[in-house]
């Protein structure tokens, strides 16, 4: 593959993490693995996805099992380290780690916090932070809301976009190309769209776009066919700017979820 791109699948860890943390075999032989598929398929490294998974088991809550999390990280970080890419012979394999936002204006136990970010720093090169999914189909509302996506940076890397930076460029704010559809009424429901079916929306209902100013995004209404009431939240390129904006407030970088789902136009900002 020419040009200077990097390619870094993205590996999500689903064993029971007391098995996968807590054993010492089961932990290697797990690290060893995804240096191995890395060298085989020619990675870069990997994305790896394990802490919002680890919070849901409750390991997180445990200060020596959270402890041995962060070892995980930095011992895959370092493994990957150790070894070349194989069409770079100056780079060596990248660790990007996912991390989810805190779900308040303090950080619980089972968060990702600042003094995490900067324990791994020098065994992972880059944190995806998973700006988005503010709002579920029990609780309708924006994507991710501007003022959440500034709280979140503030908690992590100081309390204002002039705060300290010395870690800002190795995070990467998660900017989401997908919307959703609510339905407001018969029960509440509804769930993610692509650019593909916001478009029919539009086509289909013709329906008036709004600036939702505290959040900072762009939302329809709309009645369906069964008289069920809707709301819908897409981005636009008002809202990508905002958040683009944001993100070069703080020396940030990006990451998208995902790039196929947005509108062809989403590239011109890029």
């Amino acid at each position: 593959m020419k040009g200077s791109a990097l390619l870094l699948p993205r590996v999500v860890l689903e064993a029971f993490p007391k098995d996968l943390l807590g054993k010492k075999k089961q932990k290697n032989k797990a690290i060893d693995l995804i240096v191995a598929e890395c060298k085989e398929m020619g990675y870069d490294g990997v994305v790896l996805e394990s802490w919002s998974r680890w919070a849901a088991y409750g390991v997180l809550h445990d200060p020596g099992m959270r402890n041995m999390a962060l070892q995980f990280i930095k011992q895959l970080g370092e493994a990957l380290h150790n070894v070349t890419s194989t069409r770079n012979s100056t780079q060596y394999l990248q660790l990007v780690y996912v991390i989810g936002p805190p779900h308040g204006d303090k950080l619980q136990d089972y968060d990702f916090g600042p003094q995490d970010l900067l324990g791994l720093s020098g065994s992972v090169d880059g944190f995806s932070v998973m700006t988005y999914d503010f709002s579920g189909p029990h609780d309708p509302g924006p994507n991710a809301p501007l003022k959440w996506i500034r709280s979140t940076l503030q908690l992590l890397l100081g309390t204002s976009s002039g705060g300290d930076k010395s870690l800002s460029h190795k995070l990467f704010l998660g900017i989401n190309f997908y919307g959703n559809d609510f339905v407001l009424s018969e029960g509440l429901g509804g769930g993610a769209i692509t650019g593909r079916e916001y478009l029919s929306l539009l086509e289909k209902y013709k329906p008036v776009l709004q600036w939702e100013k505290n959040s900072g995004e762009h939302f329809f209404l709309y009645t369906d066919n069964q008289n069920a009431k809707h709301a819908v939240f897409y981005p636009s390129l008002m809202s990508i700017s905002e958040r683009l904006d944001e993100a070069r407030s703080w020396g940030a970088g990006l990451s998208i979820w995902e790039i196929g789902q947005g509108l062809d136009y989403f590239f011109d900002f890029l």
